[in-house]
Parts: structure tokens; C-alpha cells; sequence
């Protein structure tokens, strides 16, 4: 029905003109049938005539199309402005004919060539009418939309009570119309659009508004010589209707030109522009106060609102971000938001960059363009992340100029950048946080290393540690037992960093408390457990405390200098790679053993056991973990266990130190320029080769 209203009002208002041309006609005594033709049904058709125009005119299409100021003027000068200055020529030759007694075609011509002119005249002001409308609605926010309808019918309706013949007092009508004339002035200066024009637009302007307020004023002059034509062409209020309807048409014209001429809104634009470029740079200072992700959001979407005169926006996050929990709308709910969301990635939308500033046009943006024309859809995106997406609409066809999107990409860019900065501060200082957090890991871990390793006539002893990171998973400790005893403990935690130092930590917490003796044992030797009885209760200790992913690699050996042997436990550590001097024999014990952690029941004793062995006079053992074997080289072929067991072969007469400088020297030559992917530990026990004799 909307789309056929046009068509119908034009056919309604073709109807009344024919009415008012037989009226006219009657009048001058043309149509002597007609002659009695009452002076009301002139005035109503008139007054159908007018409506149904003017109805016509606001159900077109808005006239400006984009920022085409100058062409919306061309057209009202060029297109039914010349047409009506034709035919109102032609009548001012009439009157000029009829005013010298020598008429031309009698007052059959007379009373055509008025109503011809009458309705080219009331067309033009309706399109001069509708077309001021679009300009001073330019970029004006809602406010002064609803204002132009309250005055615009009031003025109709003011204007047809002129046509009743209702003669108030005359002080009430110079309230009323000086009232409206203030008001219709005060609309007069909302014309944004003049701050837009070029120098050559401004001129040409100025022109077109020069040539449109002349033409409305040659049409003011000819109905106000037909008021008093002795022919009585018209009823005396249909006169003062188009004469007061035409000062008001002329009246937007003449404050147009000054509107042009002077620039009168260009200081409000440059306010405007001036809060832009501020509010970039409150968005470009945001990171330097620390802000967060929140206030970031919030910042956005009231700058954005404020800058180009949003009607409603809303911000959507990421849900995973640490923002979402906090809503970004303005001047609209989450119900309509949804709704409106829905229907925009019903369109094929989604959140991509889109700006249209006429939705009413376009079938699948219809049910948004009902009630909101412009609309701008900016996605907050990086390379790397996906910040968000924004929504802005407003409820005027062409809200957004090429300024506005300019302004709106640069906010966005800027908040973008905004967020990234944000986000590497914050990485930043996590990072900090965490270098402290491991520096005192660090320390924590440096300071359960042993930095006084036992010493006594029947070995040497020498060690090596690197961790992989910061913070690393191996550790050994030694512990002197009584009767000439040592416990020697090395393990590898799986993982690394802080949660592998922390279960070094209780590892060797373990290791001491498990170690320091039961004081019921009916022996001296029998007060310290045996090393596989040592791993059950460690397991045992470590399954409350260990994450179920976790586990533990450890060997325990403890030496007895008096027996002149020692035993030890693999619980899935790496084997133990021994010399032996009589056979002058270099070799790995095979024994077995799981990991602690893997099996957290009872059932855990029947993968460990004791293994013993008598050392002999210039024996070495090495003891080491896997960041040893698997060191890589350049071809990220495996240092392994055949390469470390032929180091022995070469350097086992050495003594201790010398031992473990010779395999670290080899060990950086072959991995030289690759990174540690593994924390190293190596211990190398040397036992003399004159030992001490045994005391009774």
C-alpha cells in the first residue's frame, strides 16, 4: 500500500484540480452552467489539491541522494522551476494583456492559464518544500526530526484554516505566525549540509537558492495581483492561502542563501570535528593509564555515539575475552540488540566492515530499515585476534558521510592498536611476574643442590648441573649414614619450570625424612630402609601430592665404604654406566625399575628391587639423566649411551673432575650451537685407588 500511495495521491490530486479548474471557470462566467459553482467546493478542492501534493511529495523517495546538495538545487531551478516559470509567464502576459483592455482569449484563457499556474506553483513548492526538508534534516539527530513534523503540521494546518475565510483578531494572528515564522527560523539554521560544500559548490549554491527565491517571488507577486482582479478568479481566502504558503517557501530560501553566503554552520562543524580528534586521542592515551580491556570497550562505544550522533550501538566481545563479561550498549537493550543482530547476519552480513547509509532500499534489510536508514558494522580485528565487532545505526537515510566513516575506521584501528598495546603490557608484565616467580624458583632450587659435596678417603666425587630453563626438573643430594655409609640420590622430574622445581622440592624433602633413621631398629643397619623399600614409600608419599600426569625418574645407591660395595634401586631412571678397574671393563647395569607416580597402589613393590655389587680400588661410576643422553647434535642425531660409555673407555684413569670435564667437553663440542632441550645433571664417583683400611 505504501508503494501505491504516489500513484493514488496523484490521481486524487489530478481529480481536485479538475475540480478547481471548473470552479475557476464558473467564476469568470466562462461555463454559465457553472456559474453557480458555491464558493466552498472551490475551496475544498483547492484544499484537496494542495494535500493530496504535498502527500504525493513526502511519499517520494528523500530527494538528496548521498551529498548531491548542489544537484538537488540544479533540479528545483532546472526541472519543474523552469516549467512554472513558463506558465507563470504566460500569465503575467495575460494579466499585462487584460491590464491594457485588450484580453487575450476572454476569461476562459484567463481562469485556465491561473489554474495551470496555480497547480504548477503548488507543485513546485511542495518539491521546493520537501527538498529544504532533506537539507535541514541532514545529519540532525531525532530531536529535530520530530520538531520539522510538529511544524510542519502546524503550519498546514494554520494554512488551511485560511482557507475557512476565519478573520481572528489581528494581534492573535501576529502571535501565531510571528511564532511560526521564529520557529521555521530556528529550523531554518540546522543546514549542516552548507559545511560540506567546496568553494566552487558554495557559489554555485548561492546561484540556484538566488534564482529559486526569485521565482517564488515573481509567483507571490502574480497571486497577490490575482487577489484583487476584478474578474474575481478566485475566492478571496484562496489567495492569502498561496500567498502566506509561498512567503514561507521563500522564507526557507532566502535563510538557505544566508546559510550558504555566511557559513553560518560551519563553526558547529568544526566543534564536531574538533571533539573527532579529541576523542582519538582520549582512545590514543587510553594505554598509557592502564586501562583495561573493559574501560577500553566503554570508551569505544560512548565516543563513537558521541561523535557521529549514533541513536543506538552496542559492542559485541569475544565470549572467551576477559571483557565479556561486561554489556557495551548504548541507548538500546540486549533484547532489541539480539533481534536486530539476528536480522543484519540473516542480510549475509556476519561482523565484516559494512557501511550503508539508505537500509530501506535493500529487501533483505528491510525489517532494520523500518525503522533505522544508516547503518555501520566495524569489526575490531588484528592479524592474530578478533577484539570484537561494533554496531552503529541511526534513524536518518545518509547518517554517515565519508568524514564519519573515516572517523569511525580510525576509532576502531585506534582501539584495535589500543588492545594489542594493552595485551603485550599484559603479557609483559605476566612475563615479569613469571621471571620473579622463577628467579625464586630459581634460588629455592639452587639452594637444595648441594653446594658441599662429601668428602672422604675412599672416593671422589664431582658434579655438573644445567638446567634447561630457568627452573629445572633434575635434582641429586647426598646424605651421610652412619657406619661409613653415603646415600646418593638422583632423580629427573617429569616436566619443567616452577611445578617441576616445587616436586624437586618435595623429592628431596622426602629423601631426608625418609632417611633419618627408625629408631626401633634392632641394628644400626637396619634403622635406614633398604633403596627399594626407600622408592615404595616414596611412591606411597608422592601419590598424594603428585598431578596424575606427572611422575618422578630416581636412583638411590647407597655406598658402604666398610663392606667395600653398595646397592642401589632404579625406580625408571637411566642406568648407571660403571668402569670396572680389575677387568678394566667399561659397562651399563641392567637393571629394572618403573617410575615413580606411574603406580600409586601397593602393587608398586613388584617393579623395584635391590641390586648390589662390591666395587674395587679405581672403579668409576656415572650417574647421569636423560638431558645427557639425548642431547642433540647438528644432524639432531642423539648423543646416546654408546657415545658417553667410549668417553669412560678414554678418560676412567683420571680422577673425578678430570672424568666429568672430558665428557662435558665432548658433550658441548657435539651439541655446539643447538639448543638444551633437557635439563643436564652428571655425577662422576671415583673411588680410590688405595682405600683406607677397614676399622675393627
Amino acid at each position: 500500500m505504501r508503494q501505491r500511495l504516489p500513484f493514488y495521491s496523484l490521481v486524487l490530486a489530478g481529480i481536485s484540480w479538475g475540480l478547481l479548474l471548473l470552479g475557476a471557470l464558473g467564476r469568470v462566467q466562462a461555463l454559465p452552467q457553472l456559474a453557480g459553482w458555491p464558493r466552498w467546493g472551490i475551496i475544498l478542492a483547492q484544499a484537496s489539491f494542495v494535500f493530496f501534493i504535498f502527500l504525493n511529495q513526502r511519499a517520494q523517495p528523500n530527494p538528496l541522494q548521498g551529498y548531491h546538495f548542489v544537484g538537488l538545487l540544479r533540479q528545483l531551478v532546472r526541472g519543474p522551476g523552469l516549467l512554472a516559470g513558463f506558465a507563470l509567464g504566460l500569465g503575467l502576459i495575460e494579466r499585462a494583456f487584460s491590464a491594457s483592455g485588450a484580453p487575450v482569449g476572454g476569461p476562459a484563457l484567463l481562469a485556465v492559464v491561473y489554474t495551470v499556474n496555480l497547480g504548477l506553483f503548488v507543485a513546485f513548492l511542495a518539491r521546493t518544500n520537501y527538498a529544504w526538508r532533506s537539507l535541514i534534516l541532514f545529519k540532525s539527530p531525532l530531536r529535530l526530526q520530530r520538531e520539522w513534523v510538529f511544524f510542519e503540521v502546524l503550519l498546514g494546518s494554520m494554512l488551511m484554516l485560511q482557507l475557512l475565510n476565519w478573520h481572528p483578531p489581528a494581534i492573535v494572528n501576529t502571535v501565531v505566525f510571528t511564532s511560526l515564522a521564529l520557529f521555521g527560523a530556528y529550523l531554518g539554521t540546522n543546514q549542516k549540509w552548507v559545511a560540506y560544500l567546496t568553494r566552487p559548490q558554495k557559489w554555485q549554491a548561492v546561484i540556484y537558492e538566488v534564482l529559486l527565491l526569485l521565482g517564488l517571488l515573481v509567483f507571490v507577486q502574480y497571486f497577490r495581483a490575482t487577489q484583487f482582479d476584478p474578474l474575481l478568479l478566485a475566492p478571496e481566502p484562496q489567495g492569502a492561502f498561496l500567498v502566506l504558503t509561498a512567503f514561507f517557501a521563500a522564507f526557507y530560501s532566502a535563510m538557505g542563501l544566508l546559510v550558504t553566503f555566511f557559513n553560518l554552520p560551519t563553526a558547529q562543524v568544526q566543534e564536531q570535528r574538533r571533539t573527532e580528534i579529541l576523542n582519538i586521542q582520549r582512545l590514543t592515551q587510553i594505554i598509557q593509564r592502564g586501562q583495561s580491556q573493559v574501560e577500553i570497550y566503554q570508551t569505544l562505544l560512548a565516543t563513537t555515539a558521541d561523535t557521529v550522533q549514533a541513536d543506538i550501538a552496542w559492542l559485541d566481545v569475544p565470549a572467551d575475552g576477559p571483557a565479556a563479561a561486561t554489556e557495551y550498549y548504548f541507548n538500546v537493550d540486549k533484547e532489541a540488540t539480539s533481534h536486530l543482530r539476528s536480522l543484519i547476519a540473516y542480510a549475509g552480513l556476519g561482523d565484516e566492515s559494512f557501511v550503508d547509509n539508505n537500509l530501506a532500499a535493500k529487501v533483505e534489510l528491510a525489517q532494520v530499515g523500518a525503522r533505522y536508514r544508516s547503518l555501520a558494522v566495524l569489526p575490531l580485528h588484528s592479524v592474530q585476534h578478533r577484539y570484537g565487532t561494533l554496531y552503529v545505526l541511526k534513524h536518518i537515510p545518509y547518517g554517515f558521510d565519508p568524514e564519519d566513516v573515516s572517523v569511525l575506521r580510525s576509532f576502531a584501528d585506534q582501539t584495535v592498536l589500543s588492545l594489542e598495546n594493552l595485551t603485550l603490557a599484559t603479557i609483559a608484565l605476566h612475563n615479569q611476574r613469571t621471571q620473579e616467580e622463577l628467579k625464586i624458583a630459581s634460588e629455592v632450587q639452587d639452594s637444595l643442590i648441594p653446594k658441599k659435596l662429601p668428602t672422604d678417603d675412599w672416593f671422589e666425587i664431582s658434579t655438573h648441573s644445567l638446567a634447561a630453563k630457568e627452573v629445572g626438573g633434575d635434582f641429586y643430594d647426598f646424605l651421610l649414614l652412619p657406619g661409613r655409609r653415603l646415600a646418593v640420590l638422583i632423580g629427573d622430574v617429569s616436566g619443567k619450570g616452577i611445578t617441576a622445581a616445587f616436586h624437586m622440592a618435595q623429592m628431596k624433602g622426602i629423601f631426608h625424612a625418609l632417611m633419618q633413621g627408625n629408631p626401633l631398629a634392632k641394628n644400626e643397619r637396619d634403622r635406614f630402609p633398604l633403596p627399594s623399600r626407600f622408592m615404595m614409600q616414596a611412591n606411597t608419599a608422592l601419590a598424594h601430592c603428585l598431578e596424575r600426569s606427572s611422575f618422578i625418574t630416581s636412583s638411590l645407591y647407597i655406598i658402604d665404604y666398610e663392606q667395600g660395595g653398595f646397592m642401589f634401586a632404579r625406580a625408571g631412571h637411566c642406568h648407571t654406566l660403571y668402569y670396572h678397574a680389575l677387568r678394566e671393563e667399561v659397562f651399563y647395569f641392567q637393571s629394572t625399575g618403573l617410575g615413580l607416580g606411574i603406580i600409586r597402589n601397593d602393587s608398586y613393590e613388584k617393579h623395584i628391587n635391590n641390586q648390589f655389587y662390591d666395587y674395587g680400588p679405581g672403579d668409576v661410576m656415572v650417574i647421569y639423566t636423560d638431558g645427557i643422553v639425548e642431547a642433540r647434535g647438528a644432524g639432531q642425531e642423539e648423543y646416546g649411551e654408546d657415545r658417553l660409555q667410549q668417553r669412560l673407555e678414554e678418560c676412567y684413569y683420571q680422577d673425578a673432575d678430570a672424568i666429568k670435564r672430558f665428557i662435558l667437553n665432548d658433550l658441548n663440542g657435539f651439541t655446539t650451537g643447538q639448543p638444551i632441550h633437557d635439563d643436564q645433571t652428571l655425577l662422576v664417583i671415583k673411588f680410590k685407588a688405595i682405600q683406607p683400611e677397614p676399622t675393627a
